[in-house]
């Protein structure tokens, strides 16, 4: 690494590398931050010149982190951590502060939960941003390593540095297109129908297709798509059934139908997890404090369509 005044860098500079590593891509890092891609690209280059490296280059279509940035990128993490601590020191005041919260969640917690979060946060705090990104099924490296704030997740990975609570509880029900077929009135009515499901990119199923398959529940899977969005097109026009938490119906699968299953099954609970060094940041106090607000108000709104 090249002599360069540390003076020279500050806490921006140090989100600009960690969001261009994190996204891999300028565009999207500048997406992120709420600047132009000129802005992220000037902040590379002064970047490039105080280490002395070239920090990303490209790789296909995308760019990928030199051995240097990654090196680079785990330090920026601890000093944005300490910055902030530093920052708050004196006591925690939403409304002066700016920056971005990153939160990791797959659909069904996405459209439930974060649109609310997001308007309590703008409210409270002109500066705050929020970035959602996938959680598939959740590793603790997610919250150790990437840069992400919180995990809203039924898998809580487990490991002793990550803390947890959890939000709500749903059930299953079974969701058809009431147009196209009649709801499933017995139990030989439910295993004799095809079926469709939710299998995340990382290939794992859900919690509840684990479930009947331990019951030895077995059910003809007809299709699989990565996310509870692609259900609804799969269900519509057809015979098919799913058999996914109620709340969807507030979301994805709202304007089909759903009714109970013909045998009872374990609720599926709702968690948010986050490192424990996060634990009495006061900005991430007040991030679960809303979160958990939202998630109370959406538990109070009575039971979802469907």
């Amino acid at each position: 690494m090249s002599r360069f005044d540390h003076l020279d860098l500050d806490g921006h500079a140090l989100e600009l590398l960690l969001a261009v590593h994190e996204e891999g891509s300028v565009t999207r890092a500048a997406q992120r931050l709420g600047v132009t891609q000129s802005a992220v690209s000037h902040g590379l280059d002064k970047l490039r010149a105080i280490a002395g490296d070239a920090l990303f280059v490209r790789s296909g279509r995308g760019i990928v982190a030199t051995v240097q940035a990654e090196a680079l990128a785990a330090r920026a993490r601890v000093l944005l951590d300490e910055l902030r601590a530093f920052g708050q020191a004196a006591g925690f005041d939403p409304a002066r502060w700016r920056g971005t919260l990153t939160i990791a969640a797959n659909d069904l917690q996405r459209d439930l939960l974060l649109p609310a979060l997001l308007r309590r946060l703008r409210a409270a705090s002109a500066g705050a941003r929020l970035c959602v990104i996938p959680s598939g099924a959740p590793q603790p490296a997610l919250l150790r390593e990437q840069g992400c704030d919180l995990v809203i997740t039924p898998r809580p990975p487990e490991a002793a540095d990550l803390l947890q609570k959890r939000l709500f509880e749903d059930r299953y029900v079974v969701w058809f297109d009431a147009a196209a077929r009649k709801a499933p009135a017995r139990r030989a009515d439910y295993l004799a129908a095809e079926h469709v499901t939710v299998r995340h990119e990382d290939r794992r199923g859900l919690d509840i297709d684990a479930w009947l398959a331990e019951q030895r529940i077995e059910r003809e899977i007809v299709a699989t798509v990565p996310g509870f969005a692609g259900i609804a097109a799969l269900l519509r026009g057809g015979p098919w059934l799913a058999t996914l938490p109620s709340l969807l119906g507030r979301g994805a699968l709202r304007g089909l139908a759903a009714t109970e299953l013909p045998f009872a099954t374990p609720p599926m609970p709702m968690y948010l997890v986050w490192h424990r060094r996060r634990q009495d940041d006061p900005l991430h106090r007040w991030l679960r404090a809303e979160l958990e607000a939202v998630a109370r108000e959406a538990m109070e709104g009575g039971p979802p369509p469907g």
